[in-house]
């Protein structure tokens, strides 16, 4: 890789011209790219705002999380799991795996550099990447210069924090799942869980595995199913389905097998959409719930499922059928979103890229990651061909800043 870096004193800031791609975010997604480019003979840079990799896995999940899906429809490209892996990893395990992977592709991120701005020089016909990373009390800017950015950052960069009516006023604890660790602090408690997806469901669970008394919130229909199906992976087993059938035959499948094992779910309050499983998650990303034990919980009345919330106070919850709970606690399992606009698949205009986000979960992300490789790479043979005897014009023009 060519570079060069401008130091301004003043400033703090310097310029370095990047010799291919620079890839923003290190979590699995942009090593994908990273490993697929290495692989491809690319030199590229990995920017990331945390001081670590996979920063949503290792600071913001909670302790007893796994995989939901098996192991080999998680995996990044050119490197599988370790054979010894259980079907589902636990979350130290992935974490494991993603620094394996790291370190096996030579992938060594700039860690604690946010990225400010990202915008495309018509005239010098190059990217401008501004960073900004503070140390103490020194802050240092950097600016990236190169022909190709692959956004990285995921559909799952920052936390929701719905709008509550009276949260704010609410004596007791609240916090986001991404804050939530273990249900140990809170034995003996009533703690509100917002929110019925996965995480929900995974930390209502938990909670009544710590002897804490959940109730749920479930405001919008959501689809459980089971996580395994005649000892198959539900999802493996609507994969294959789908290579045969069409979608709504799979979903009917789906959910006659899901009744005869799970029972009718509506009868505990949590209300099937009206379109199936695999059709909402293809067609508005929502992705369905794979209960791993929290059903059982509901049966058995240890988790509460309990309608939407009309308002809080000091010390408990109205909830919108007038209902009132007494609470000690309160958990926002409301999800994520992206921090970047939602590109139009993984490949745009004037050499930018996009991985992670077409709602397809690692498979997705590690199918575009080799798509994203071999067009940056096609494109950089043909312009090192074209080239290898010029100056080139951004260059030139890099120079004067």
């Amino acid at each position: 890789m060519f570079s060069f870096s401008e130091q301004n004193d003043m400033f703090s800031r310097r310029c370095v011209w990047v010799n291919g791609p620079v890839i923003i975010g290190a979590g699995p997604s942009g090593l994908a790219v990273g490993a697929c480019l290495k692989e491809q003979g690319l030199p590229f840079v990995v920017l990331e705002r945390a001081d670590c990799i996979a920063s949503l896995w290792q600071k913001r999940t909670y302790d007893r999380l796994k995989l939901h899906l098996p192991k080999q429809f998680c995996q990044l490209p050119k490197l599988p799991f370790p054979e010894h892996y259980p079907e589902y990893p636990t979350k130290k395990q992935f974490i494991d795996y993603l620094e394996s992977y790291a370190s096996h592709f030579g992938i060594k991120p700039q860690f604690n550099e946010s990225v400010e701005s990202a915008k495309y020089d018509e005239v010098c016909r190059s990217w401008r990447i501004r960073t900004v990373s503070t140390q103490g009390s020194t802050r240092s800017e950097v600016e990236y210069i190169c022909q190709w950015i692959v956004v990285a950052t995921g559909e799952n960069a920052e936390r929701v924090v719905p709008e509550i009516a009276g949260l704010g006023d609410f004596g007791g604890e609240v916090i986001h799942a991404c804050e939530y660790k273990s249900g140990e602090k809170y034995s003996g408690k009533k703690v509100l869980v917002v929110g019925c997806g996965n995480s929900g469901m995974e930390v209502s669970l938990d909670l009544c595995n710590h002897n804490a008394k959940p109730s749920m919130v479930s405001r919008s229909s959501v689809h459980v199913l089971p996580r395994e199906i005649f000892g198959k992976s539900t999802f493996e087993l609507a994969m294959m389905m789908m290579k045969w059938l069409p979608l709504w035959l799979v979903d009917k499948i789906l959910l006659i097998l899901t009744w005869f094992i799970l029972g009718n779910t509506d009868s505990y309050g949590l209300k099937r959409p009206s379109i199936g499983p695999m059709e909402l998650k293809s067609t508005h990303g929502k992705t369905p719930v794979l209960d791993i034990g929290a059903l059982e919980k509901i049966r058995s009345g240890d988790i509460e499922v309990v309608p939407g919330i009309k308002k809080f106070s000091k010390t408990m919850v109205e909830l919108d059928n007038g209902e009132e709970l007494d609470i000690d606690s309160v958990v926002l399992a409301t999800g994520y979103c992206s921090n970047t606009p939602f590109p139009n698949g993984w490949k745009g205009n004037t050499g930018l890229y996009a991985v992670g986000f077409t709602k397809r979960g690692l498979s997705g992300a590690s199918s575009d990651a080799m798509k994203i490789a071999q067009d940056i790479s096609r494109v950089w043979k043909e312009d090192l061909k074209q080239k290898k005897q010029k100056v080139p014009t951004h260059r030139r023009c890099i120079s004067t800043f």
